[in-house]
């Protein structure tokens, strides 16, 4: 797993056990409390900001640095070039992009007087286009009923099928994060399900309108189906496993790509691809970004422009047909 370059090569495979310096670790447990309490940032991104900062202690310690004060503009510069022998460039942009940020912040506390990343450029990275379905193929993915079998599925299977429906058509209709799907509660439910509450990034929430369709998918998965499912009476969590747990991000994924395969949609896709697909066709139908943008829970305008591409063979066909010079 991750994005290593050379898996088990390279200065990364020899830092285990290395600890970063004790003054390190004291700013960044400090810098870290700081992000929890004003940006509001989720467990999950706490988390990778730990890491890369970890990573960065981890050099310092060889490097001889004692503290986040003895680093230099060359420090940082080796420090990034050890990097691009192990990992990918965008690895190497978020590791730079979370020292800078931590770097400024003793910066704002008086604690550096010189940002050392200063003179220090990003890697510079390819914009890839996300993954998307066709309307066609985001029907068949949804209205597709299961495998053909001579036996008929028993009531556990036949709760998971509703189940693996209703995440579908929920993640298809709301735009909804992986992570905000299978965290949904039915405590949180509104009465006739015409709109979810999503809590996404930094546990800011929003409310999405849920379509016909979607809405009588998870109607019927929580009145019919989840039934079924061992211990589901215990569990707040909507989706569940066939266990009775709350469903995880990594279930979540491998029902979609397993339903997709099964109706015959050869496009590699997985929830976050389906999040794509419903941004795009909203774009590609005429929606404005804006709208768009509240219904992702972008927090800027910036990161929805990216779905303005995905309709821009249409549109070049209608300039060549409309426009007097086209």
């Amino acid at each position: 797993m991750g994005d290593r370059k050379n898996r088990g090569l390279g200065r990364a495979s020899t830092e285990a056990g290395l600890e970063p310096p004790l003054a390190f670790r004291r700013a960044r447990d400090t810098y870290l409390v700081t992000l929890r309490a004003e940006a509001g940032l989720a467990r999950s991104s706490l988390a990778a900001y730990r890491r890369d900062l970890d990573r960065f202690g981890r050099f310092a310690a060889r490097a001889g640095l004692s503290t986040p004060q003895d680093a230099t503009p060359e420090h940082l510069a080796e420090y990034l070039g050890e990097l691009r022998i192990n990992y990918s460039e965008a690895t190497v942009a978020r590791a730079l992009s979370a020292v800078r940020t931590f770097l400024r912040f003793l910066i704002a506390e008086g604690e550096l007087e010189r940002d050392p990343t200063r003179d220090l450029e990003s890697p510079r990275l390819a914009r890839k286009l996300p993954r998307l379905l066709s309307v066609e193929e985001v029907t068949r993915l949804l209205e597709f009923t299961g495998p053909a079998d001579p036996n008929p599925p028993d009531a556990l299977q036949q709760g998971l099928l509703l189940r693996d429906r209703a995440l579908l058509e929920v993640l298809y209709a709301t735009g909804a994060r992986v992570s905000e799907a299978v965290e949904l509660s039915l405590r949180h439910l509104p009465d006739g399900l015409g709109e979810l509450r999503l809590r996404g990034k930094g546990d800011k929430t929003r409310l999405v309108p849920l379509g016909e369709r979607a809405r009588e998918a998870l109607q019927t998965w929580i009145e019919h189906g989840r039934d079924h499912i061992p211990g589901a009476a215990a569990q707040e969590r909507v989706f569940l496993s066939a266990r009775g747990l709350a469903l995880t991000r990594q279930m979540a994924w491998r029902i979609v790509r397993s339903r997709a395969l099964q109706a015959g949609i050869r496009t590699p896709i997985s929830p976050h691809g389906l999040r794509h697909s419903f941004a795009s066709h909203l774009v590609e139908a005429g929606a404005d970004l804006r709208t768009v943008q509240e219904l992702l829970g972008h927090a800027s305008i910036r990161t929805t422009e990216r779905y303005t591409h995905t309709d821009g063979e249409r549109l070049a066909a209608l300039h060549r047909l409309y426009h007097p010079r086209g």
